[in-house]
């Protein structure tokens, strides 16, 4: 049996709560755990009067279920007022369902202005007022999930409801695009269509109807798309009397009724009207973009003079809608590939990313004889670059797409032992996950490296397919390897390479050259002719070779090319650097955690992002341990300790606490130490330095104060009101403090 959907902490705003819809929604949300604003002006079904009794009486069922809730009388017109009743008494806000509304049916010919004005104001304007009151709490805490109302009535029109259903198609449009804009920070919008009875639906509906179809047969559906778990973003559902069903729009494959030389006139249009209105492999556009570009495909195929039809084979489906299927791509696993190399390989790999013999340290990467001959951490991508040379992730079912559109997104690399010189190994391959990020859709794929049975390395590849995104997927996975931004200061250290180019700048590129001999064989890295298709005046570097570039800067800087003290590699490929351009590695030191960013020096742009190498606890020069030392603060020690015991049990303390707490200690009144607790993204971390993004919550205190508090020698409270402990954005969430300080602080 699947596991209760609860919403404890979070706080809902459910507008017209009074009764109806409203009502169900809200009292279901407090039944799970929510606390809820139960928001109702208290007018008739026309807008007219006003009373607190209607929001006063479900307030108070829920408060005698044992719920909590607040009422709230103001209208929806008033948004700001109402997310500030939220803030006032919970601290925060999560959801909003959007459901007020009003009605002033009319024919169209004896439409007011008046009773065209107040409709747009309550439906339309009102969810924007209070949609966009509550956007940028939603942004800094980095989760939304937003209802809006609309209706049968807006999808396909009602007679003597001109200006309600406008109002309600109105909605789809507006949650479409909250929809794009809010994706990136976790909020979620979509729009439902429901078919229930209530004060509304009485006008139009016969009486025994109204009874039947119950508001609580829509409530199960809502609780469901702003529950955290759920994906869903940018839907259209109708949903009633127990049945729900997703809605999407469908465009004929149409004609082309001009040429070149051919002029476009109502008669043509007469001739080919069968062809434009004829649904026979009808394509679902998802996108703008996807709609877009049938129009650049127009004038494309008119311009060249391909004929003034469209092909209804080639033009029945975008890509995006007939190669990416995500649920029979996932848990897809690829043939085996095995890949047997000797020291040869390891020195050509070595050669490609940088290494040069007028470093006297890089010579146990060249030569088979030093007594250190080993072989370079980052090699052990190649391995599993077979599986995307050959042509079995192509014919992956549900993954059938143009590779030409098939880009680098991001790399993940993790070593459970140092990669021998010489050996035979077995890459096995599976589809993890298919994201939509509109533009285009991520492919994840995870690549576990054996040596016999013994694993020796792990590579995630993200992968992106230009053009084939708008299926409605999900766009965040909690199986990503997430890039992770530096520290907001400047970098510890800086270190710059030329990659190598031809004297006479002409036809071979030695870097590209070298590197691709180890396994990437696309021509764009070799073949000027080639690269000039894509866009670029000579052929480009391989992103994994950047890779391998920073790769050696961080592990010589930060480990002495001590490859025993590799553990993982993260980066993000940004932007294509040109062979003959200056690599500028930029690092920032974090424990074992060494983050860094690459920049092409020449131009300043940033090919490298959200990158870090993982090292060996312990293997750092300057270990925490030793940082404590030099700085004297005590709380380092916890930090410590509290990062090695959530490795245990992150996972179940991202889900109970869902925030990043950020700690500013200070000695002798300046700040010496920042470190983040990140309970809320993946399985959870501990790290020092300001928090990536924003945190939920801020803490200033002295070293000693902390200390004191950490042992239960001071009262969190009292050091609040003493104004030893300095407290910034959501107080409330500073109660989920103690588990932390009482259960994984201890020394």
């Amino acid at each position: 049996m699947a596991t209760s959907l609860r919403f404890d902490g979070r706080v809902v705003l459910v507008t017209g709560a009074g009764g109806g819809l409203g009502r169900a929604y809200a009292l279901a949300f407090a039944d799970r755990g929510a606390s809820v604003i139960v928001n109702d002006l208290g007018v008739d079904i026309k807008g007219d009067g006003k009373s607190s009794s209607a929001a006063d009486k479900v307030v108070e069922e829920i408060r005698a279920k044992g719920g909590k809730a607040v009422a709230n009388y103001d209208s929806v017109e008033a948004g700001e007022k109402i997310i500030q009743t939220a803030l006032d008494a919970f601290g925060r806000i999560d959801i909003i369902i959007n459901n007020a509304g009003i009605l002033r049916d009319r024919s169209f010919a004896r439409i007011s202005d008046s009773d065209w004005d107040i409709i747009h104001k309550v439906h339309l304007m009102g969810s924007f007022k209070v949609t966009r009151a509550a956007w940028n709490y939603m942004k800094n805490q980095k989760f939304g999930r937003i209802i809006m109302t609309s209706s049968a009535a807006g999808i396909y029109g009602n007679f003597g409801q001109a200006n309600y259903s406008a109002a309600k198609l109105g909605l789809v449009g507006l949650s479409n695009t909250l929809a794009i804009e809010g994706g990136k920070y976790n909020i979620y919008c979509n729009a439902i269509a429901p078919t229930a009875g209530s004060r509304l639906t009485q006008t139009v509906m016969p009486e025994d109807l109204v009874n039947a179809l119950k508001p609580e047969y829509v409530s199960p559906l809502v609780l469901w798309l702003c529950h955290e778990s759920c994906q869903e973003n940018g839907g259209l559902f109708e949903v009633g009397a127990g049945w729900i069903g997703k809605l999407r729009w469908e465009r004929t494959v149409g004609a082309i009724i001009r040429g070149k030389n051919h002029p476009m006139t109502p008669e043509a249009v007469q001739e080919q009207w069968g062809k434009i209105c004829d649904f026979n492999n009808a394509t679902k556009p998802r996108t703008t973009q996807e709609s877009v570009s049938t129009v650049y495909e127009v004038l494309s195929k008119i311009d060249s003079e391909r004929g003034i039809s469209m092909n209804p084979v080639s033009q029945a489906l975008p890509s995006s809608l007939s190669g990416i299927h995500p649920t029979k791509a996932i848990g897809q696993k690829l043939p085996a590939v095995v890949f047997s190399y000797n020291h040869l390989q390891t020195i050509l790999y070595a050669l490609g990313v940088g290494m040069s013999t007028k470093n006297p340290d890089n010579l146990k990467f060249l030569y088979e004889g030093h007594e250190d001959f080993c072989c370079f951490p980052t090699f052990g991508v190649i391995p599993s670059m077979a599986v995307l040379m050959g042509e079995t992730l192509g014919s992956t079912p549900g993954l059938s797409y143009d590779l030409t559109k098939m880009l680098h997104g991001e790399q993940y690399l993790e070593l459970y032992k140092p990669l021998p010189t010489t050996a035979q190994l077995t890459s096995e391959s599976t589809i993890v996950d298919v994201l939509d990020k509109g533009s285009g859709a991520a492919i994840l794929m995870d690549v576990h490296t054996y040596c016999g049975k013994e694993l020796i390395c792990y590579n995630q590849f993200t992968l992106f397919v230009v053009g084939a995104g708008g299926f409605g997927g999900k766009r965040i996975s909690n199986k990503a390897k997430l890039p992770v931004n530096p520290p907001n200061r400047p970098p510890d250290a800086v270190v710059s390479d030329v990659t190598s180019v031809d004297s006479d700048d002409h036809f071979l590129y030695p870097q590209a050259a070298l590197y691709r001999l180890s396994g990437d064989w696309n021509p764009l890295h070799i073949d000027p002719g080639f690269s000039a298709l894509g866009g670029f005046q000579i052929p480009i570097l391989h992103g994994l070779c950047t890779f391998g570039f920073a790769a050696r800067h961080v592990l010589k800087h930060y480990a002495d090319n001590d490859v025993t003290k590799f553990k993982a590699i993260k980066v993000r490929f940004a932007k294509p650097i040109l062979p003959g351009e200056t690599l500028q590695t930029e690092m920032w030191k974090e424990g074992s955690r060494i983050h860094f960013q690459c920049k092409v020096k020449e131009t300043g742009q940033t090919c490298i992002a959200g990158a870090y190498v993982d090292l060996v606890s312990g293997s750092n020069k300057n270990s925490v341990k030793d940082q404590v030392m030099d700085s004297g603060l005590q709380s380092d020690l916890v930090f410590e300790e509290i990062g090695r015991r959530l490795k245990e049990v992150g996972n179940q303390l991202v889900k109970k606490v869902n925030a990043i707490f950020q700690w500013d200690i200070t000695k002798n009144g300046k700040t010496t130490a920042q470190w983040t607790i990140d309970l809320k993204n993946g399985s959870g971390e501990i790290y020092r330095g300001a928090a990536r993004g924003s945190a939920d919550t801020s803490f200033t205190l002295s070293d000693q104060d902390f200390m004191d508090i950490t042992l239960g020698k001071l009262n969190p409270q009292k050091a609040f009101f003493a104004g030893k402990l300095k407290v910034r954005g959501n107080i409330m969430l500073s109660q989920k403090l103690e588990l932390i300080l009482k259960d994984y602080a201890k020394l």
